[in-house]
């Protein structure tokens, strides 16, 4: 067991079937002819931007905890980790230190090596909070997405039912199912196209109070060779409240993974895909909006410090974090409305560095990007270092698919005379595949980052309409962490090269007919 725990805590790393294709996809047919509204325009109250105020940066960006909870933290306790061996080795060691409790969403877990170890990682901090009297209570929660957790027959699922099986008291496995992909439409869709209904996206790593944002799954790749982003809060008690709470709550809405690994529903709640789609919204949106609703309450009574202990708390809490959900199957969009108004309320002289490893912006944020004043560089991924390069069948040409849409972007730019305005960019880098999505944005004067958007979303039609997301809006006066910030943006942008018109002039770049007609009707699924 001792040998283990070293281990943990230092290593390093047919023609039924074409039928069924086709009944399909004409079961899709309704989604994929859905034509995402036209965008509104986002109201901007007097005087909610221009020149830093007298109460600092953080004051421009206050209108945030009037809609969303709001946690004030110090700067000094934020560390940007910047690579997915970095990620991978916090994650393991945190597991092995927590007393308390590990809670974890994502996507999936993989099923390698270095998947096994954190398994082993979450076994041997069961086994010794079981024996020791300091941590009798000590738990570890998993949120994972119901069809990806379960596809194939070694999956999500198996990989964590040893745990279950020995654990079943302080082990809890929740599995996400969209209430969106039912009836003959779940039946038909093959299992490796099932998730493009819709899926649990949230990727939180809780450890006690300490707590890990990020876009990045629990999988090999994303632990080696696959650029995200990552941010650690240390010692945030209440951001990790407030995260535990969440996770807690789309738990409860899930399915619960049992020892023999069938799934159960929680008492009292309605089936995600046999009960009623508005009932099962209607319970799962009001389970989930009493977490920010209890936040809110908690943030008001923080508010009622006496006048010495804000004066002192505010030297030592010079950072703002705002969680930001978007959950729109189950009716919750805080972080779509959140970030229209950033994007809204970028003026000339600001610049917006954002970026998405999927390029494939909703009419509303490319509205907002094309119409409004500020600088923009986008960063995404070039065809060679995006996910689905290579990949077999169907999948095998959704790279092509982001060539055309970039290149629709890239002219639309060009027609509205905004390319010395807005720019593109795209990642490279041999052997790897590129995932980091979020924005860094500089207020006007200002030579770093004051405010990171960082989570899942992608900035798209899935991350908006379809699946789970959260994020948190960072926003610091703290010069070291916008350092920290600012080294993160330019360390991504650095391995980038800017598009041009030759860029689409390039033999990989050509996009074949039959994918520039399917781009309009799929790109709502990837």
């Amino acid at each position: 067991m001792l040998q283990r725990r070293k281990t943990c805590l230092y290593s390093t790393m047919g023609s039924k079937r074409r039928i069924k294709s086709k009944s399909a996809m004409l079961l899709l047919a309704p989604l994929l002819a859905q034509a995402e509204p036209a965008p509104r325009h986002v109201s901007r109250p007097t005087g909610s931007a221009g020149a830093q105020g007298s109460d600092g940066l953080c004051s421009h960006f206050r209108w945030m905890a009037e809609q969303v909870p709001a946690f004030r933290v110090p700067g000094a306790h934020i560390q940007i980790l910047t690579s997915p061996d970095q990620f991978y080795q916090a994650v393991k060691a945190r597991i092995s230190s927590a007393r308390r409790r590990v809670v974890m969403a994502s996507l999936y877990l993989g099923t390698g090596q270095l998947e096994q170890e954190l398994v082993d990682c979450m076994e041997e901090a069961l086994q010794y909070a079981k024996e020791n009297r300091r941590s009798p209570d000590f738990k570890v929660s998993v949120l994972l997405d119901y069809t990806r957790g379960s596809r194939g027959q070694i999956n999500s699922r198996t990989m964590l039912l040893p745990l279950l099986q020995r654990f079943t008291s302080q082990m809890r496995v929740s599995l996400y199912h969209t209430p969106d992909l039912r009836g003959l439409l779940r039946l038909l869709v093959p299992q490796r196209f099932n998730e493009t209904i819709g899926v649990q996206h949230i990727k939180v790593y809780l450890f006690d109070d300490s707590v890990i944002i990020s876009g990045a799954n629990l999988s090999d790749s994303y632990f080696t060779n696959r650029q995200d982003r990552y941010v650690l809060l240390e010692n945030c008690r209440e951001v990790a409240d407030f995260f535990s709470d969440l996770v807690e709550a789309v738990g409860d809405v899930s399915l619960q993974l049992q020892p023999d690994n069938s799934v159960t529903v929680q008492d009292g709640m309605v089936h995600p895909y046999k009960g009623n789609r508005e009932d099962f919204s209607a319970a799962a949106r009001k389970r989930i909006m009493e977490v920010m609703s209890s936040a809110r309450v908690r943030q008001q009574q923080q508010l009622r410090l006496s006048r010495e202990e804000e004066a002192r708390s505010e030297e030592e809490e010079d950072t703002w974090v705002f969680p930001l959900v978007q959950m729109k199957p189950l009716g919750i969009r805080t972080d779509e409305q959140v970030t229209q108004r950033l994007l809204t309320d970028a003026g000339p002289d600001s610049t917006v560095f954002l970026t998405s490893g999927y390029f494939n912006l909703t009419r509303a944020y490319m509205r907002l990007v094309l119409e409004t004043g500020a600088s923009y560089r986008i960063l995404t991924a070039s065809p060679e270092v995006n996910g689905f390069f290579g990949a077999k069948g169907i999948a095998g040409a959704i790279p092509a698919a982001y060539i055309h849409i970039a290149r629709q972007f890239y002219n639309r730019v060009r027609q509205l005379g905004q390319q010395e305005r807005v720019h593109l960019h795209e990642y490279h880098r041999p052997q790897w595949t590129f995932h980091a999505k979020g924005l860094w944005y500089y207020l006007r004067g200002q030579d770093r980052p004051c405010l990171t958007l960082i989570g899942s979303p992608n900035f798209g039609y899935r991350s908006v309409h379809r699946d789970l997301e959260a994020q948190i809006a960072i926003v610091t006066e703290n010069e070291a962490l916008q350092s920290q910030l600012q080294e993160e943006q330019e360390t991504l942008y650095r391995r980038s090269m800017e598009v041009s018109d030759s860029t689409f002039q390039q033999p990989n770049r050509y996009v074949k007919l039959w994918v520039k007609l399917v781009t309009p009707l799929i790109k709502n699924f990837f």
